[in-house]
C-alpha cells in the first residue's frame, strides 16, 4: 500500500476524508474550533501514513490526549498477569435488608 510522505500534510488530506467530528466523544468542530481536532494514528506508529486514511481517525485534543496516556499506562505497567488474584467477592452489605429487618423485629 502506498504511503504519504512524512513531509506532507496527512491532517489535511485526513480533514477531507473524514467528517469534523471526535471518533470518541462525538463532537463536532467547525471554524476556530477546528484545530481542536487531530488525527490520531491508531497504530501509534507517526510514520504509518496510507494514502486511504485507514491508520487515522480524527479526535478532539481531549480525546487523543486520553488515548495517549491509556496507551503509555498500559505499557509502563506491561500486560495483565495470568497469576494475579481473582477480584474481591465480598459484598459488605449483602445481608443487610435481613439484619435491619432483625432490628425492627426487637424494637
Amino acid at each position: 500500500m502506498a504511503s504519504i510522505h512524512e513531509g506532507s500534510q496527512y491532517r489535511e488530506q485526513a480533514l477531507n476524508m473524514y467528517p469534523w467530528v471526535c471518533g470518541r466523544c462525538g463532537r463536532s468542530f467547525e471554524g476556530k474550533k477546528l484545530r481542536e481536532l487531530t488525527v490520531h494514528h491508531r497504530d501509534h506508529n507517526h510514520q504509518n501514513n496510507p494514502t486511504d486514511g485507514s491508520n487515522w481517525e480524527l479526535l478532539c485534543i481531549y480525546c487523543h490526549e486520553n488515548e495517549h496516556r491509556r496507551f503509555l499506562e498500559a505499557d509502563a505497567h506491561g500486560p495483565v498477569r495470568e497469576d494475579e488474584p481473582e477480584p474481591a467477592m465480598h459484598s459488605p452489605f449483602a445481608h443487610l435488608k435481613q439484619l435491619l429487618d432483625e432490628q425492627d423485629h426487637t424494637s
